[in-house]
């Protein structure tokens, strides 16, 4: 298996550039077929007119947004010809939410970005990355909005726990592993309260060694208290790791969606690449 067909997710935000930039490393790594595609969010502009002066406001911000939807796709086209990558750019005026999966579908691997909450122009849905992650059905690597990280996948860090969404997100990974200088398998033998009988760090590392990966494992023992998420990014720092693996775990919907303890805080504070599965 390898990633053939790559969607990545482009926005008005300061960071699609480096998204991009991210992308275009990976389909030239691969040898994949580039998506590109530009989605944002759009209010219902009937909404500004209750509010006096809105009106040209929303007319105003439209316009930039369409200049700068032209200059990344003009962006965008002229870097696939420099990076010799085939490809395609969609624009799409439909929710974010619904559209991005939905493209994500007929692809391979899906690149999207942490929201940054110091940029109104990243946010284009709730829960946006919560919401790919659990209803792509394929792998999504979100890149963090505090690091540039152009070419992720030299170390690779893989979350273990025994778990199914684990076991499927290694699997997704592996044509990041077949090419990195190392793997890591980070053993979470410290989670005493989850009553799931674990597979041993040993075990998997052995079906992907199988695969001619370099692997380690290492055994994280979390102390009283310490929250997994924390302690997962933590070892990432000192591994030096350059792309994080994880199964992603998700609840019922009701009024918001609401993730598991480690998978919040990976999404809220990543410092390096992601790659999640469900």
């Amino acid at each position: 298996m390898s990633y053939k067909t790559i969607v990545v997710h482009l926005d008005t935000s300061r960071h699609a550039h480096a998204r991009l930039e991210t992308a275009l490393h990976l389909a030239k790594h691969f040898g994949a077929r580039l998506i590109g595609v530009f989605a944002v969010f759009n209010p219902d502009p009937r909404a500004f007119y209750v509010m006096a002066g809105s009106v040209d406001y929303f007319a105003a911000q439209d316009q930039l947004r369409l200049e700068r939807r032209g200059a990344l796709e003009r962006l965008f086209h002229a870097e696939l010809e420099r990076a010799e990558v085939a490809g395609e750019w969609v624009a799409v005026d439909q929710a974010a939410n619904l559209t991005v999966p939905h493209r994500g579908h007929y692809a391979d691997l899906i690149i999207a970005g942490q929201e940054d909450p110091h940029d109104p122009e990243s946010y284009v849905g709730d829960y946006f990355s919560e919401s790919l992650v659990m209803s792509a059905g394929r792998p999504v690597l979100l890149t963090p909005y505090a690091a540039n990280v152009a070419s992720p996948g030299g170390h690779v860090m893989v979350c273990w726990d025994g778990s199914r969404e684990a076991t499927r997100a290694i699997h997704d990974a592996l044509p990041f592993m077949r090419t990195a200088r190392l793997t890591t398998i980070v053993s979470l033998d410290g989670e005493r309260d989850e009553p799931r009988a674990r597979i041993p760090g040993t075990d998997i590392a052995t079906v992907i060694a199988r695969h001619g990966i370099r692997v380690e494992v290492r055994n994280l023992d979390l102390p009283d208290g310490t929250a997994v998420g924390d302690a997962l990014l933590s070892e990432a720092g000192t591994l030096g790791a350059d792309l994080l693996v994880m199964g992603a775990y998700g609840h019922a919907r009701w009024h918001e969606l609401v993730m598991g303890g480690a998978t919040r805080t990976i999404l809220k504070s990543m410092t390096l690449p992601v790659l999640m599965s469900h």
